[in-house]
């Protein structure tokens, strides 16, 4: 048996006899009754049975110990009520929702298998796990543009770093420098922002607290050194100080801005960022550790954003819109050639292996469902298609092996918990005498609670329509049945009840083919406008909600941003859903625009799918269902994108750009060079 395989059938062996003997044990107990530690000489049962504990532990095993005062030994106890998951209060509907997310994020989802496992849990011994899924899967398309066949294995890699405190090495891309380097990392903690990952920890070749991307790391990530633990999370850490800033706010803080927000824009920037600064009488005030980044955010509002000081903010917002119209007049530029595809070591990237705490999980949860089969009686015949449909990440041809490890999971003093054999197209499980202990679903580990989060926070307000509960609800019953592991990290409650509404409302009128009213503040415009719409198809475009609908107000197709809309109200009168209709085909009636990104920015631009050109600028086709849309986003990046065609197009911008200078007072100051 391999090192891995070895650990597994030693750390749920120990489980189980912990659990069997429902009294405090000591080392030597172990030693002498365990699977695995009864040949080991003492030297190397101490550190196999450290190593053990500790990664129980940080699997959501809540192993407890205490000194006893006579003999001075460790005494090791195990309560199987915070082994196993208490009675659940979901209600089918809820936990049908639940399964829906898993349907929905399926296949685009990084933690798609643990939410898997979350679910197996949570549904086991009741009906309706492997049902269809509900209506509103039909209606809802989820986008995770950080989403690639690497990603699962460098987020399970690094939770698992980050559980046992492991250094580690990887190569990653430097975007500044557009160059490889191979960082020794400590980690910390992973966190989504804006529907990318990242790791945050200890950068040990800089001696700094650093960020890095994950889809930026390349190759295998590797624990740096064979012990066992090589760190500790400085005390106070907290990983909530660093999420939720805008771009203009990463870095260290230099400065405070206003910036005057007329009309009703004022209301989108407290509804959106209204955590990263102040409202003063119409006037945004907020801190910035990069005046360009705020530049940027400055110009994308096209005018309904006017910077009053800093004079440094101003002067770089007048010295960007230079740069727009400069690039825009005359003639484009010729792009260069392709240039050559490159990787830090000339070869294909493979994704990374599963790591051991998914794997006990799986075994966890496949032990629980085998006995959980039998029911009150000693054996049991499963359909290998039926097992394999619930365990996907088990593949076909390794079932007799996962099979084989449960086999051997023993209470000590040669009493097992199962026998399982793969036979005639059937699993055919006995019960061993003591296999009751493990009939009831295992406590989610931490992984699968966050799974869950996860998935509350990317499709939470579908979640709680198809509940027929608000969603803060659903969320209460899942903490109450994650028990230590409460969901702590959710987005702002405030503007996540909004979008609940909205949610709500919309996929009403989706059932019923009512009209919905919506009050829209449309990016270009400072007012909101009112729109009659028929809503057809929800699109989950990490971060954002859409919504896509024939608007009967302009007379086609459009699609709305949720956190743009202001209020939904449905009508009485009702519509006639359009065949030929298709919301998932919006995008391809846009028109295509060519454009330009200079070296300050290509290798970003790359990273979205530009391709590289030999002189170390970028160039991609954009579908463009907006003129104004078009304008404010090549505003944005300050004079380091050019529309090399269509022809009109350019003149827009450049007459944009310079008309905006007026408007915003910064056409007579000094250019910044």
């Amino acid at each position: 048996m391999s090192h891995d395989t070895d650990k597994l059938i030693r750390q749920l062996s120990l489980v189980a006899f912990l659990m069997a003997e429902r009294r405090p044990i000591t080392a030597r107990d172990v030693k002498s009754n365990v699977e695995g530690y009864s040949e080991m000489s003492d030297e190397a049962f101490a550190r196999r049975f450290y190593s053990d504990r500790a990664e129980l532990l940080s699997l959501g095993v809540p192993l407890q110990s205490q000194r006893d005062e006579f003999t001075g030994e460790e005494l090791y106890t195990l309560r199987s009520e915070q082994y196993f998951l208490p009675q659940l209060e979901l209600e089918d509907d809820e936990l049908a929702a639940l399964q829906t997310a898993l349907y929905l994020l399926e296949g685009k989802f990084a933690y798609a298998e643990p939410l898997r496992l979350a679910l197996q849990n949570l549904a086991l011994g009741r009906p309706g796990f492997a049902d269809s899924p509900t209506a509103t899967a039909a209606r809802v398309e989820v986008v995770d543009q950080d989403y690639s066949v690497e990603m699962p294995g460098r987020l399970a890699k690094l939770e698992g770093a980050i559980s046992k405190q492991r250094t580690v090495k990887f190569d990653y891309w430097v975007a500044s420098r557009d160059a490889y380097e191979e960082r020794t990392f400590n980690p910390y903690a992973l966190y989504n922002e804006r529907g990318r990952w990242y790791v945050i920890g200890k950068d040990l070749d800089r001696d700094a607290e650093r960020t890095f991307r994950v889809s930026r790391i390349r190759g295998e990530i590797k624990f740096a050194t064979r012990r066992e633990r090589d760190f500790r999370i400085p005390e106070g850490f907290n990983v909530s100080d660093r999420i939720g800033r805008p771009e203009w706010q990463i870095g260290e803080i230099v400065g405070e801005a206003r910036i005057e927000v007329p009309g009703d824009t004022a209301w989108w920037v407290q509804r959106v960022y209204g955590s990263s600064g102040r409202l003063e009488d119409g006037v945004w005030v907020t801190e910035y550790s990069s005046p360009e980044q705020l530049a940027a955010w400055v110009l994308r509002q096209d005018g309904r954003a006017v910077p009053l000081e800093p004079e440094e903010l101003r002067r770089e917002v007048g010295s960007a819109l230079r740069r727009v119209r400069d690039g825009h007049e005359g003639r484009p530029p010729e792009p260069a050639r392709l240039a050559p595809q490159r990787s830090p070591d000339g070869a294909a990237e493979r994704p990374a292996g599963p790591v051991a705490p998914e794997r006990f999980a799986v075994l966890q949860s496949l032990l629980a469902f085998l006995l959980a089969a039998c029911g009150e009686g000693r054996e049991a015949a499963i359909p290998v298609d039926e097992l394999l449909e619930r365990f996907p990440s088990i593949p076909a041809d390794e079932l007799e092996e996962h099979l084989s490890l449960l086999n051997l999971v023993n209470f000590g003093g040669g009493c097992y918990t199962v026998y399982a054999e793969l036979r005639d197209d059937h699993v055919h499980v006995d019960k061993e005498l003591w296999g009751d202990t493990f009939r009831l679903p295992p406590r989610l580990t931490p992984l699968e609670a966050r799974a869950i989060r996860l998935a509350l926070e990317y499709v939470g307000p579908m979640i709680a329509v198809d509940a027929h509960t608000p969603l803060a609800r659903v969320r209460k019953k899942l903490e109450e049945t994650f028990g230590q592991f409460e969901l702590t990290e959710v987005p702002d409650l405030e503007a996540e009840q909004a979008e609940e509404d909205l949610v709500s409302k919309l996929a009403r009128g989706m059932r019923e083919h009512r009209l919905v009213e919506i009050e829209y503040q449309k990016e270009i415009d400072s007012q909101p406008s009112t729109r009659l719409v028929e809503p057809y198809r929800f699109e989950r475009a990490l971060p954002f909600w859409y919504v896509h609908t024939w608007d009967r107000t302009s007379g086609g197709e459009r699609s709305f941003r949720l956190d743009r809309m202001r209020s939904a109200n449905l009508t009485k009168e009702k519509f006639t859903p359009r065949d030929d209709f298709e919301p998932a085909l919006l995008r391809g009636i846009a028109r295509s625009v060519r454009v330009l990104y200079t070296k300050e920015i290509a290798r970003f631009e790359v990273e979205r799918g530009a391709q590289r050109l030999a002189d170390g600028t970028a160039v991609k086709e954009l579908p463009v269902g907006s003129d104004e849309w078009l304008v404010s986003d090549v505003l944005s990046r300050r004079g380091y994108a050019i529309v090399l065609e269509p022809a009109e197009l350019r003149t827009l911008v450049a007459a944009r750009a310079k008309a905006l200078a007026k408007e915003l007072g910064v056409e007579r100051l000094r250019v910044k060079v």
